[in-house]
């Protein structure tokens, strides 16, 4: 159903709520004009979880699907990118459930090193960055990508993983004390044995 919607183009989140209202009177259209606007930024996000391209397209065809039967169900108490991205999240933790993808085994295990050869000095930070992500838990990892990569408060962050707002708050707090330790070692910063007299942890 969704082959053939050509990508990208941003919707505002007015131009989001108009999408939904037409979608919920079942405009194919509309359908393909959220699709558009939200496909890039979900493939970003379920990255996170796994590289196999084909569950990623097969959990953004599920949301889609969800978007079309619920489009009437939603009442606006939530921003309309809040609301998608809580029913990406909980169709990819059933897919991956149900295909018990390795990727979510491995969060302990190095990754293949990425693009090493690249001086472009901005992607080797992201490569460096998303490489201690992947060494997170499921939970810690996913709520700084929601936090930090795609903007979403702390309460919209809560309210996407089905979560209180204090356990979304302490996850980040944890995250980033284990970033904290973990980036210095990807960057093979491992401090001198003479410089370890106090440490902070």
């Amino acid at each position: 159903m969704f082959a053939d919607f050509l990508r990208p183009r941003r919707a505002s989140g007015d131009a989001e709520h108009d999408c939904l209202r037409r979608i919920a009177q079942q405009d194919r259209a509309a359908l393909a004009q959220l699709y558009r606007a939200y496909q890039p930024r979900l493939v970003r996000f379920l990255h996170r979880f796994t590289r196999q391209e084909g569950l990623i397209e097969e959990v953004i065809n599920d949301t889609f699907w969800v978007v079309w039967q619920r489009a009437g169900q939603f009442r606006g108490d939530a921003r309309v990118s809040t609301w998608i991205m809580g029913i990406a999240y909980r169709q990819a933790l059933k897919a991956f459930r149900d295909g018990d993808d390795p990727a979510l085994h491995d969060s302990g295990e190095e990754l293949e090193p990425l693009l090493v050869a690249d001086p472009d000095g901005d992607r080797e930070t992201r490569d460096w960055l998303d490489k201690a992500l992947r060494r997170l838990p499921d939970d810690l990892r996913l709520t700084v990508e929601l936090v930090y990569g795609q903007g979403h408060t702390l309460e919209e962050t809560a309210a996407i993983m089905g979560c209180p707002v204090g356990t979304a708050k302490s996850r980040l707090f944890h995250a980033r004390v284990r970033l904290r330790n973990l980036l210095p070692a990807l960057a093979g910063d491992t401090p001198p044995a003479a410089a370890q007299g106090g440490h902070d942890e």
